[in-house]
């Protein structure tokens, strides 16, 4: 009897579940964000307005890229002044993002998200494979491919969001996608240096995520720039064939700087047991891009909302297995030994 009455408590206790926690600073429903995600409006119209939207009714941050198709302006006034987060690379024209940090900044966004593992573009064979470059260049496979997509090109016809928001119309000579493609390979700077990310910092002045961090020095340095949080990224797998994995790379920088920093994770994230993962290694949140995307495209805002309720249904019946109630809670206890690296 008491055995039974004591499995019947922690079934109670079980039922309260909590997924709660927070990213610098802000309360979240789950440790998720959206990530960055370039072109983004060419998943579905108006793309990045209803993934921010699906992100802001479910409680996580959405983070618009520079590379967006809908400008910060647009997601701004489509979430009704709602705060997200935006992305920002350095880039040699100084003035153009002093002016996209006052444009963040009149948009009420509440982080920064600067990257730092793009100021050379990894040779990405898929683009190469499929044609992918601005401005496109469609090949006779993607024309048939596109005709089979008629409800996707009545919605790209039906928006007037097509090109880059947030770069045509706010640069001198990029008036169009045509010469998009020129300014943008002369603008990322490969000089990037700590002193840039102080810069962007003081002009700044808000919450700054560092995304691209792969090794313990960095992750130090990025504690004495300033930063609220790094993102322990490679970019997807996208830049260098061969790198480290985010998930690997994790520990050592969580052991060397985590009490210091808030440090987050993306990369592979593509159910609730990859969030628990990563949580239980030391990431304070993690970011999806591919599977948001995916429901983007599938469905519209409501793809985007159906992703993030899978993931949490997998992290709520994780947790539940793995007898634990409050995602605060989660550590390596959670995970086989000698399954993780240490």
């Amino acid at each position: 009897f008491q055995k039974i009455k004591l499995r019947q408590r922690v079934a109670i206790n079980m039922d309260k579940r909590s997924t709660r926690t927070q990213m610098i600073g802000q309360d979240v429903a789950m440790p998720v964000a959206l990530a960055p995600v370039g072109l983004t409006g060419m998943q579905h119209a108006d793309g990045e307005i209803k993934a921010a939207n699906a992100a802001k009714k479910f409680g996580v941050p959405f983070t618009l890229s520079t590379m967006s198709i809908c400008s910060i302006e647009d997601v701004a006034a489509g979430t009704g002044g709602h705060p997200f987060w935006f992305q920002v690379y350095v880039i040699r024209d100084r003035g153009f993002i002093e002016r996209l940090i006052e444009r963040a900044r009149a948009a009420n966004c509440s982080a920064l998200v600067l990257t730092l593992d793009l100021q050379i573009i990894g040779q990405r064979h898929k683009d190469l494979k499929n044609g992918l470059s601005a401005p496109p260049k469609p090949t006779l496979a993607n024309l048939i491919n596109l005709a089979t997509k008629w409800r996707w090109g009545m919605g790209m016809l039906g928006t007037p969001r097509r090109g880059f928001g947030n770069i045509i119309g706010h640069v001198d000579g990029v008036t169009d996608p045509s010469n998009l493609s020129a300014w943008t390979s002369q603008q990322f700077d490969p000089t990037l240096n700590w002193n840039d990310v102080e810069w962007i910092k003081k002009r700044w002045g808000g919450k700054l995520i560092l995304k691209g961090i792969q090794d313990v020095e960095d992750a130090r340095l990025a504690v004495e720039s300033g930063a609220d949080a790094l993102i322990v990224s490679n970019h997807g797998g996208r830049q260098l064939d061969g790198a480290e994995s985010s998930i690997r790379a994790l520990p050592p920088i969580v052991d060397a700087v985590g009490s210091k920093i808030e440090v987050h994770m993306d990369g592979g994230i593509r159910s609730g047991q990859d969030v628990l993962k990563a949580r239980a290694l030391g990431a304070q949140g993690v970011y999806i891009g591919r599977a948001f995307v995916y429901g983007l495209g599938a469905m519209g805002e409501a793809g985007v909302t159906k992703a993030l309720e899978i993931i949490h249904k997998e992290m709520d019946i994780t947790m539940a297995l793995c007898g634990r109630t409050d995602i605060n809670t989660i550590d390596h206890g959670i995970l086989l030994p000698g399954t993780y690296p240490v």
